[in-house]
């Protein structure tokens, strides 16, 4: 009898497997990334000679009120738009894990979709809904229901429709994967033994999503931080963010370091962030294992 051995397929030895095909896209990210982040940092501590100090405008936006302010909107709007995505986000996520069946494919699309479209359209669609004569207006007089009132389509408002509009989906494909990879099983066990969908709910699958939402947050909270479009144009002058008053240090004042300085804090804020995603989740893998 003749003897049956596995057969493993050599692995070919291709000239595209050479890490020498890596110096391109690397040399690409170092050329057209690091170096205009270190070229940034260098110019906002050298670009004016005459101040006595390196970090002059690093203490200027710490110590100035006016740049304190703006620093804590920042982060003030970022953090909120995060909440608000994530309480819309959870469930369409949970729904579209647990519920959409053959429809999934459609809800994703729908999900997506609205990324499709420039952000110069989206953010005139958002204007146009929240005008005066505008079509949520038109709907609610159509109900015999309280009109809006008026400007509400410039302001904080509408930057907060505007980004959650945008950062939503974001967030609920951060999270469906990590419901999608929980254990149906530990779901029912918890049933067996006495728990409610309730409970059931708040203490599996919950904390079994943590890492889903921790990544959803982190990522929504960056992109918030960063947000320069979606604020300009629908804050209208009256939200001034970060992001608005770099543009406006580059296009008005010309001080390009004092706008570097800024762009600084904000690239250290979002590493503070992917810092403490990566320990907060390795700990909770740590938990779990």
């Amino acid at each position: 009898m003749t003897e049956i051995t596995a057969f493993s397929r050599p692995k070919p030895d291709f000239v595209l497997n050479r890490p020498i095909w890596l110096l391109p896209s690397v040399g690409f990210m170092f050329l057209f990334f690091v170096l205009p982040l270190i070229n940034n940092f260098w110019r906002s501590l050298t670009e004016d000679r005459a101040q006595a100090s390196a970090l002059f405008y690093y203490a200027k936006l710490f110590s100035e009120g006016y740049y304190r302010d703006v620093l804590f909107q920042t982060l003030t709007l970022s953090t909120f738009v995060t909440l608000i995505c994530l309480v819309l986000s959870y469930p369409m996520a949970f729904f579209l894990v647990r519920h959409s069946g053959r429809l999934q494919s459609l809800v994703i699309f729908l999900l997506i979709a609205p990324l499709l479209t420039s952000v110069i359209m989206r953010t005139v669609g958002i204007q146009l809904i929240l005008a005066r004569k505008g079509a949520l207006n038109a709907l609610l007089d159509a109900l015999g229901l309280p009109l809006l009132p008026a400007g509400l389509s410039s302001g904080t408002f509408a930057v907060y429709c505007g980004m959650v509009q945008v950062l939503v989906p974001f967030m609920v494909l951060s999270i469906a994967p990590v419901l999608q990879n929980i254990d149906a099983t530990l779901e029912e066990a918890a049933r067996i033994l006495g728990a409610s969908r309730l409970k059931t709910f708040l203490e599996v699958i919950l904390p079994l999503s943590f890492s889903g939402i921790l990544t959803g947050c982190i990522l929504v909270f960056m992109m918030a931080n960063g947000s320069f479009v979606t604020q300009l144009l629908l804050g209208g002058g009256k939200v001034i963010t970060m992001p608005v008053l770099i543009f406006q240090q580059f296009s008005v004042t010309q001080e390009a370091a004092f706008a570097g300085a800024m762009g600084n804090v904000l690239l250290f804020l979002c590493t503070l962030c992917l810092v403490l995603q990566f320990i907060v989740v390795n700990r909770a893998k740590g938990r779990i294992a």
